[in-house]
């Protein structure tokens, strides 16, 4: 860690003899210097500057609590509505109690509560907004403001949507006759009590406890007289809350609240307020980890008469970062996280405090905790004896001596002695001071009374760690040497990813993609090689076989070649393929304790592939029900020729064979036939969920790796399917075009949209060639592309069965498609017959397949009906069999194959083949 800032001679001395009060606490605290965090730092002017140069802090911050305020309002608006809604009986019941109990107050008190609550309502905003004013915290009045006039907005926008489209139930639940015009609605959402309300949440009338009584009193004056009166109803004053509550959180979340953060100035009178007497402080300029988010602030204070001190000062907007990570780790790991996602400042002082002198009871090297104290009502710091020294990252490679890392697990032994978890042990939490000896720091995400899988974790956090910076084997045989070999063994199951820190994962990330560079660069140079070897030998022996007019012996010795290649690639795989740093730890403790446990422990309450998996499943359902909802059973099935059904039924399931085909002829690899087939049928869930151009690819990416072909071959092979389905999807749709331009069906003559479609495309590739950035990018994924799929096409190319069992798989893909559309078609035709070509068939589901696989909607939802109905209406076929064909197609080839695909998804997951 670095410091900013000059500080006087004498400041690394020794901690022995510092200037404190006798407690902890000092018996006073900062936060009687001023009323709030705001006024501190005005009222701190007249404190002695900051030696040196302190790091500007920012003006405005983004609270992750704003944002889950507002997430919360518009839920309870969502179910608001949906109470109002569904519930009509009950919202009248309710609304005709709460009448006729108000209506039995006397007059007079309805009369003061009216006349009470219009003068309050108004006064109150601008009483706290002078009190602001007068204090210098003119921006929390301007996000008052700000909020207010969205507020305002908002309500206008409800009452626009309430008056013309909403529901009639929501319509009674909100409004009711005026008492003044019975002709005339009153309105559903309050005009100026929602935009009050959002004044004052946004200037944070509510944090302080007499304006948020008065606040309580005049909200409660104001919604009794309207009900009263019969101006309102009681989810209209529900709705209004809520709306103005909901528009001051996002209005926060969005601009920023101020900063009230204390400054070094406001520490050291914080410092002096518990018995010090600083003459400068110096922030830490605290490494970038993803981990140090809610660490606070560290400061180097030099005192007058005595040693220097640590001081770590927290407040509420550090705190929060990485709040909603707390909460995923919360919800998704198996009882090791007890720590509050979002604990208050109190708490978080008392957890530190309390594992700060632990740590030093139990025997381990801890800064020693001094004081503590609360700098105003938005912060707390915790005042240590300085340590010095360097963290572990700091230190060279030489320096990280066999001795230096026993001294780091006698430290973790004294810990866990008395049940101590550290739960952050990396190497920016290990400090080495000036005379060599080992102290752990950052104990505020420790635990007390931890379980026995907390500590395992410790101890499998603290392997990688070490092992990072001096390998597996100095770091398991200096863990063995301290703990033994069983408590190591012991930790094997918590050797994995989740269970480490956020850099360490993160730092392992790096290396996995630094070893997989380092294997294709040596697959890539054997290749050259190889390839470069078989070119000479076959020059070499050229003459020879043309002599011998052996045709089938060159061929035999071709494919000998091409598997001497394989095995050459192979081997050069072999060699480059290095082990993960968890799987050498692993290694390293099974050389001592070969019958340690090494299945990993299950710390995963929720898995993301099931989570992903339900989340999907739950889109899907949606999309499914909305389809089904607007579909006439009845006539869909007594107009149906249900011989043309069970051919297009077939012929829906043919395409998945087909499928198969078109994947396998680019894959020149040995995969199961079948279990391809039954990977195409998985992909029509997965296609439900994620756009058409995108589901497939990952899925047909995934199974090939899962079936053994490396990641690089698995993505070049799906790409050049892709690339080859892509020219055989345009020569189709050029040729039956033509062959549907011959029949004389002028209605697919090029239209003023196509041909504004097409001058957008050339507009946008100028604009993408002219542009340096985007022709670089541009070029540089094309250029990757073509890396891979150009290559894997020569392959395939060399071996003609695959080639046609992949263009065969296209054409009859097609051919499929085409044919379930037709079908569909005669399904409903048969009483109109139509003498619609199959070549114009085919035009209108090449347009409208290119169009859904360019459409962002699960599926092509919506954009493939709309263009097959269309299409098939405009080559002339009646609306009344256009629409119910395209609507059986489409229940043939995506809606219905999705139970099947969930199945077949689950069931390869379970098998290992996704």
């Amino acid at each position: 860690m670095k410091q900013q800032g000059v500080h006087p001679d004498g400041a690394e001395g020794t901690s022995e003899g510092s200037s404190r009060p006798d407690t902890a606490d000092g018996g006073r605290k900062a936060s009687e210097m001023a009323d709030d965090g705001a006024d501190e730092h005005r009222q701190d002017a007249h404190c002695d500057a900051v030696e040196g140069d302190e790091p500007l802090l920012p003006a405005r911050v983004h609270r992750p609590s704003d944002l889950m305020r507002f997430l919360v309002g518009v839920l309870s608006i969502v179910v608001l509505l949906a109470i109002a809604a569904f519930a009509h009986g009950t919202t009248s019941g309710l609304e005709q109690d709460i009448n006729k109990g108000t209506g039995q107050a006397p007059d007079l008190l309805i009369k003061i509560a009216g006349l009470a609550s219009s003068i309050a309502i108004l006064l109150v905003p601008v009483a706290f907004a002078i009190e602001r004013l007068i204090k210098r915290d003119g921006l929390r009045i301007a996000d008052g403001v700000l909020a207010a006039v969205l507020a305002h907005g908002v309500t206008l926008a409800t009452d626009l949507w309430v008056a013309k489209a909403a529901p009639p139930s929501i319509q009674d639940a909100l409004t009711q006759p005026s008492p003044g015009d019975i002709h005339a609605l009153t309105d559903p959402v309050h005009g100026y009590l929602a935009p009050v309300i959002a004044y004052m949440t946004a200037v944070g009338m509510s944090r302080r406890p007499r304006w948020r009584a008065v606040l309580w009193v005049v909200l409660m004056l104001d919604a009794f007289s309207m009900l009263v009166t019969g101006y309102t109803t009681p989810f209209s004053i529900i709705l209004t809350v809520l709306i103005g509550w909901s528009v001051a959180a996002a209005t926060l979340y969005a601009v920023g609240s101020p900063n009230v953060r204390p400054t070094g100035r406001t520490l050291m009178a914080g410092l002096r307020t518990v018995g010090f007497r600083p003459v400068s402080a110096a922030r830490e300029d605290m490494q970038d980890t993803t981990d140090n988010g809610d660490r606070g602030r560290r400061y180097f204070v030099t005192l007058e008469d005595g040693p220097p001190l640590d001081v770590t000062v927290v407040d509420r907007e550090q705190q929060a970062q990485g709040f909603f990570y707390r909460v995923w780790r919360r919800l998704t790991l198996r009882g090791i996280t007890t720590r509050s996602s979002l604990q208050s400042l109190r708490q978080a002082l008392e957890q530190e405090a309390l594992l700060a002198y632990a740590a030093i009871a139990a025997g381990a090297n801890a800064p020693r905790l001094i004081a503590t104290s609360e700098l105003g009502p938005d912060a707390v710091m915790l005042v240590y004896e300085h340590t010095g020294g360097r963290t572990l990252d700091q230190l060279p490679d030489e320096e990280i001596t066999d001795e230096l890392l026993h001294d780091t697990w006698h430290q973790v032994r004294a810990l866990q002695s008395r049940r101590i978890a550290h739960r952050r042990l990396a190497g920016d939490a290990i400090v080495v001071d000036r005379s060599g000896t080992v102290v752990l720091t950052d104990l505020r995400n420790g635990e007390i009374a931890a379980g026995d899988l907390v500590l395992r974790m410790d101890i499998a956090q603290l392997l990688a760690t070490l092992g990072l910076r001096v390998g597996a084997e100095r770091a398991v045989s200096s863990a063995v040497g301290v703990l033994g070999p069983d408590a190591v063994a012991d930790c094997l199951p918590m050797l994995q990813p989740i269970a480490l820190t956020r850099s360490t994962r993160a730092t392992l990330r790096k290396l996995a993609r630094q070893r997989a560079e380092r294997e294709r660069e040596a697959v890539l140079e054997a290749s050259r090689q190889t390839r470069a070897a078989r070119s000479q030998e076959s020059s070499d022996g050229a003459e020879a076989a043309l002599d011998k007019h052996g045709k089938k012996a060159a061929r035999a010795e071709q494919r000998a070649e091409q598997r001497a290649e394989k095995r050459a690639l192979d081997e050069a795989l072999d060699e480059a393929r290095e082990e993960d740093l968890l799987t050498q730890i692993r290694h390293q403790v099974l050389r001592i304790r070969p019958q340690a446990p090494v299945e990993p422990a299950r710390l995963e309450r929720v898995r993301p592939r099931t989570l992903i998996s339900f989340i999907a499943g739950a889109i899907g359902a949606y999309f499914l029900l909305t389809q089904l909802t607007h579909i006439e059973f009845g006539t869909l099935f007594a107009n149906a020729e249900w011989s043309w059904v069970a051919a297009a039924a077939l012929f829906s399931a043919l395409s998945y064979v087909a499928a198969a085909m078109a994947l396998l002829g680019f894959v020149p690899e040995r995969v199961p036939f079948w279990r391809t087939v039954a990977a195409q049928v998985a992909g029509s869930f997965v296609k439900i969920v994620a756009p058409a151009a995108v589901g497939g690819v990952a899925l047909n990416t995934r199974f090939l790796q899962r079936a053994k072909v490396r990641p690089g071959l698995a993505v070049a092979s799906v790409g050049a399917s892709q690339l080859f389905g892509l020219g055989c999807h345009v020569l189709m749709l050029l040729s039956f075009g033509y062959l549907t331009g011959t029949e004389k069906t002028p209605s697919l003559s090029p239209s003023r949209t196509v041909i504004a479609g097409l001058l957008t495309v050339a507009v946008l590739v100028l604009v993408v060639t002219s542009v340096p950035f985007l022709r670089k990018f541009v070029a540089t994924r094309v250029r990757s592309l073509f890396a891979g799929v150009v290559p894997r096409m020569l392959d395939v190319l060399q071996r003609p069965q695959k080639l046609v069992t992949g263009i065969g798989g296209m054409l009859l893909l097609t051919a499929s498609f085409v044919m379930c559309l037709d079908a569909s078609i005669r399904a409903f035709g048969h009483e109109e017959p139509t003498t619609l070509s199959l070549a114009s068939v085919a035009v209108v589901f090449l347009a409208g397949n290119a169009l859904g696989s360019a459409a962002p909607t699960p599926g092509g939802v919506g954009a493939v009906e709309a263009t097959l109905t269309v299409g098939l209406i405009a080559v002339g076929l009646p609306k009344e069999v256009a629409a119910p064909a395209v609507l059986l197609y489409r229940l043939l080839t995506l809606w219905l194959p999705v139970l099947p695909g969930w199945l077949f998804f689950n069931h390869l997951t379970r098998k290992g083949a996704l």
